[in-house]
């Protein structure tokens, strides 16, 4: 990497985003900068203060507005910074498990998956060599966890591009819309198809870059930093015992982002990693959650 390094995370005014920020803060020199972005500037700067003073002779905290919903914003914010040297998309839409899919797929989608896109297509041409660009998923996110009628349209866009994987979220929401979507496969949980796109999107766009990525010890990941107890995901899970603080939840994803040496870069490459090993994209792990599909 360059000297001086700038890091980026998304939704990072709280939970584990703000704790990768603050993770990478101390583990990065005075030259260097975290880019912390939320939606909220009130959120976003108090964040930006508090890990600042946490971290007093870590990386400089640099507090940006960035809805990650607005394309041309992830654009300008991309051409404003130039090089990147890491990237986190960890930005992500909160459900409840009251709300109605109809309600929530709009905001699901283009949180989710539209911002990263964009996020892939903005900033994967300024990643410097040595970088990473990784976008927080889920272990939720491999086709063994999406009905067998609907696992094909995902794994071609995985196979194709960006596009490709943009129109499969296309046909998914106009499902969800039309009120077609558990009778297609999609399911009625809106987070797995969701997930399984983030991924997908992932795989899209490493692939033709994979070359020329490992020549430069470039990594282009998923992850999914495991349960994290947040009131997000309290809802959804019969038993919290295990999970992790986003403080535990953020260290290894920021040793992946930081240390990770050159073979781990190939075997990762692409990949959905969890914990550091790779999830496989069409068995997956299981999941204890509660929701049905």
């Amino acid at each position: 990497m360059t000297a001086s390094r700038t890091a980026l995370v998304t939704g990072a005014n709280q939970g584990l985003g703000r704790a990768l920020a603050e993770g990478l803060a101390a583990g990065m020199s005075t030259a260097d900068r975290v880019v912390l972005t939320g939606r909220r500037p009130d959120a976003v700067h108090a964040a930006a203060a508090a890990i600042a003073a946490a971290v007093p002779h870590g990386a400089r905290i640099e507090p940006r507005v960035l809805d990650v919903r607005d394309g041309p914003a992830i654009d300008a914010l991309a051409a404003d910074l130039g090089g990147v040297d890491i990237v986190f998309s960890n930005a992500a839409a909160r459900m409840g498990r009251d709300d109605r899919p109809v309600d929530q797929v709009d905001a699901v989608a283009e949180t989710n998956n539209l911002a990263t896109t964009r996020v892939l297509r903005a900033f994967g041409p300024r990643l410097r060599p040595g970088g990473r660009l990784i976008v927080v998923a889920s272990a939720l996110g491999t086709l063994d966890k999406l009905d067998p009628h609907v696992r094909p349209r995902f794994a071609a866009a995985a196979e194709a591009t960006l596009d490709a994987v943009d129109g499969v979220v296309a046909e998914w929401r106009a499902a969800v819309h039309a009120g077609r979507a558990v009778d297609e496969g999609y399911g009625a949980w809106l987070n797995i198809p969701s997930k399984v796109a983030q991924v997908a999107a992932v795989r899209a766009f490493a692939r033709p870059r994979r070359r020329t990525d490992l020549a430069h010890r470039t990594l282009v990941a998923a992850l999914c930093p495991g349960l994290i107890d947040t009131a997000a995901s309290r809802p959804w899970f019969e038993d919290m015992s295990a999970a992790q603080t986003p403080t535990q939840a953020a260290a290894w994803p920021v040793e992946l982002a930081l240390g990770t040496t050159g073979d781990t870069v190939a075997a990762f490459h692409g990949e959905l990693v969890q914990f550091g090993t790779v999830v496989p994209w069409r068995t997956g792990r299981p999941v204890p959650h509660r929701a049905t599909t």
